[in-house]
């Protein structure tokens, strides 16, 4: 399958490179980003380098995924934005998820809205997507107000059965992604 490349305004959404893995590696590191998802634990490298490698494996099998966001101006790697079945929600499947994780340094520059739009578009008009889900921690406020700007509304708050933390089901259909306009 040819590289997707998904380009917006300021960014160049593209597949994942061996040298991505070390802002993968700062990005999971840090426990300010990483307080909401999961249990809230840092990945180390050997962690992150298996995430970098099961993100290739997933766009193979399933034909979309997370995609790398650079800044088109010069390149930097901001972190990851992208799609992907969150089979660690028994209770939402079958569904496609919607996600995002950022450096903090690009926290706040609406990176995750604009790359975040251009993927719920490629996931509606290209991967042929009915539905699409958001999933994020009840405390993770700057990532529901994201998922409102897209559009998606809460269906559901419920418990990740691994560990028990709270979280807050969004989602959005094909008709009424149509409607937005």
């Amino acid at each position: 399958m040819a590289e997707v490349v998904l380009r917006t305004e300021r960014l160049v959404l593209r597949g994942w490179r061996d040298e991505d893995l070390e802002t993968l590696v700062e990005l999971n590191s840090d426990p300010e980003v990483m307080r909401y998802i999961g249990e809230g634990k840092v990945l180390d490298r050997e962690q992150s380098a298996a995430a970098l490698a099961s993100f290739r494996e997933r766009w193979a099998e399933q034909g979309f995924g997370l995609f790398p966001v650079e800044l088109a101006e010069t390149g930097e790697l901001t972190g990851w934005v992208g799609l992907n079945v969150p089979r660690f929600l028994p209770e939402v499947m079958p569904a496609v998820e919607i996600g995002w994780r950022l450096l903090r340094r690009h926290w706040g520059r609406g990176i995750a809205t604009e790359a975040a739009r251009e993927v719920l578009r490629f996931g509606f008009e290209d991967a042929g997507l009915e539905r699409v889900v958001s999933i994020c921690h009840v405390d993770n406020e700057p990532s529901r107000h994201v998922m409102e700007k897209l559009g998606l509304r809460q269906q559901r708050l419920t418990a990740v059965p691994a560990h028990g933390r709270p979280v807050r089901v969004l989602a959005i259909s094909r008709e009424e992604y149509a409607r937005q306009g």
